[in-house]
């Protein structure tokens, strides 16, 4: 075979290869936006069903929380416990309220003005997180109020009481227009503080 004739099939050969290259090519980058927006969708199912996110509206949980802080709150199969920061709605109030969840269903609690201290069933809690001593508030419930200084909470079954950590400034499950939370009005657990990025912190 002459020259000629293997410089013209190699130059076939080349022509027929192009257009395979160029769709190998185009192969690849509709496989990587493929995989890129199936793993997007992921992330949206996680985020729709095991997680949502929330504002920080208010003083309440101050020096906890502050005013527009945004949290991820986690709701899949959740139930509330002792110390978790609980978002929930309060009809009362008709809005929806960050406050930390002290006690359960059957919890006797007991909170003393005097001393400071909050009392779960015969024990005094630690809450280094307050940033001042405690005081009684006019829009107390004083249905709950044992003496001078003390209100005596028994929770009932299906409810938490919660306070927020600013309590001073906080309208909460002391509060008539509050009262003993329900378990169906709690949407979910706080578990991450991520705005603004330097406070970035999870939260227990």
């Amino acid at each position: 075979m002459s020259k000629e004739n293997n410089e013209t099939i190699k130059a076939k050969d080349k022509e027929i290869n192009k257009p395979q290259q160029k769709s190998s090519a185009l192969d690849e980058i509709l496989d990587w936006i493929e995989s890129f927006v199936f793993a997007i969708f992921l992330v949206l199912l996680v985020f729709i069903f095991l997680f949502r996110t929330v504002v920080v509206d208010g003083t309440s949980m101050l020096p906890t929380l502050e005013n527009s802080q945004r949290l991820v709150l986690t709701h899949f199969n959740y139930s509330p416990q002792r110390g978790d920061i609980i978002v929930a709605n309060s009809p009362g109030l008709n809005k929806t309220i960050i406050k930390r969840c002290i006690g359960v269903e059957g919890d006797n609690i007991i909170i003393d003005y005097a001393e400071n201290t909050v009392t779960v069933n015969g024990e005094v809690i630690d809450e280094s997180y307050l940033g001042e001593e405690m005081e009684i508030l006019p829009s107390f419930d004083t249905t709950y109020q044992i003496s001078d200084t003390q209100f005596e909470y028994n929770v009932p079954e299906g409810c938490i009481f919660a306070m927020g950590d600013n309590r001073n400034g906080s309208r909460d499950s002391r509060d008539a227009y509050v009262g003993f939370i329900d378990v169906d009005d709690v949407l979910g657990k706080a578990v991450l503080r991520f705005y603004p990025f330097d406070t970035f912190e999870m939260l227990s």
